[in-house]
């Protein structure tokens, strides 16, 4: 990638024949699936070979691709010294842990959280967010039905914890936190993020950015996390994010039990290594993808899709309900033409 300012607009390059006409056809599908793609774009080596806008390219609510930019705080402050993954929730929040603590409370650690395996068999986002108390305390007083590391179940209100961590031996809100560290060395102008009722950023989601800031996020996380030149993320942590930490199964569906049920429901796709992106594992706060790729990942199709193997990103925000379908339309149309 050509080194410059972390400002300067990202380069474009000549798409081949190929590119343009496989994305033509891209965009064709996507009307044709009636698709509510928002915006589309394709970088490879850097540069920006196509892009699409079907709304005003405003700041686009992320969802759950916020995690990935509280993961990479968490990073930041873990190179700092300030966090460790093996630190203690109890620990870092003596202040909010229950009278009595139920059984497990007190083994889970920030890798759990960063890996969705603290040990709850459903997630408790929606009815804690919901409240006006204190969302720690209500995530601690949330069942755990596992020993914490042993089930993956996905739980947005981790995230606000690790959120809430970053913030609390920092001494500022992971959209502070980040300024120096992140949106400044990519050439982000600094985002709106939701907070909590107490004043945390909500980590899970809740961040607003531009189509061209996250394909900036993309390229960083494609680099081993270095940016125009610049090691901006330490490369360790990027690489921690994007490995397969853990299995992606549902709470209390273990390999087994996934593989008897495509057995059984041959017509339940979710669960097909083959034909699905959601059982390729999990990083810290990061999804993997077929194709070796791997994803930040948003309700309603918002994605940073990372392809190693082509040195290539794309984006996509949207208000999509079926995701899968629309990774598949990328997966078929553009992937090939890489």
């Amino acid at each position: 990638m050509a080194c410059g300012s972390p400002s300067e607009p990202l380069p474009h390059g000549k798409a081949s024949a190929q590119m343009d006409q496989a994305f033509e056809a891209y965009l064709q599908a996507v009307a044709d699936s009636a698709e509510n793609l928002h915006s589309v774009m394709v970088l490879q080596h850097g540069k920006v070979l196509e892009e699409k806008f079907f709304v005003p390219d405003t700041a686009h609510i992320l969802n759950s691709v916020s995690k990935t930019f509280t993961s990479t705080a968490v990073g930041f402050a873990i190179d700092e010294g300030l966090l460790h993954l093996e630190d203690k929730l109890v620990d870092l929040f003596p202040e909010s842990v229950p009278e009595q603590p139920q059984p497990y409370l007190e083994d889970i650690t920030l890798r759990h959280l960063l890996t969705m395996n603290s040990g709850h068999g459903t997630d408790p986002t929606y009815a804690i967010r919901s409240g006006e108390g204190d969302w720690i305390k209500a995530f601690m007083e949330w069942p755990i039905e596992y020993e914490p590391g042993t089930c993956y179940c996905y739980n947005s209100l981790g995230t606000y914890v690790l959120s809430a961590a970053v913030q609390k031996v920092t001494g500022q809100k992971v959209v502070d936190y980040l300024e120096s560290r992140l949106w400044q060395p990519l050439g982000i102008e600094k985002p709106f993020w939701q907070e909590s009722p107490s004043g945390v950023n909500t980590g899970g989601w809740g961040l607003y950015l531009h189509t061209e800031s996250l394909a900036r996020m993309g390229l960083c996380l494609l680099n081993g996390g270095q940016f125009r030149g610049k090691q901006v993320i330490p490369a360790s942590w990027v690489e921690q994010m994007s490995a397969n930490q853990v299995p992606s199964v549902n709470a209390g569906i273990n390999e087994r039990k996934m593989k008897e049920l495509v057995a059984e429901h041959p017509e339940i796709t979710y669960f097909s290594p083959e034909l699905s992106d959601w059982v390729q594992g999990y990083g810290y706060q990061m999804w993997r993808c077929r194709h070796n790729a791997f994803r930040a990942d948003g309700a309603n199709g918002q994605y940073i899709i990372v392809i190693p193997e082509k040195d290539a990103v794309v984006v996509t925000t949207a208000h999509i309900q079926n995701m899968q379908q629309e990774i598949n339309l990328i997966w078929e149309h553009i992937l090939p033409a890489l």
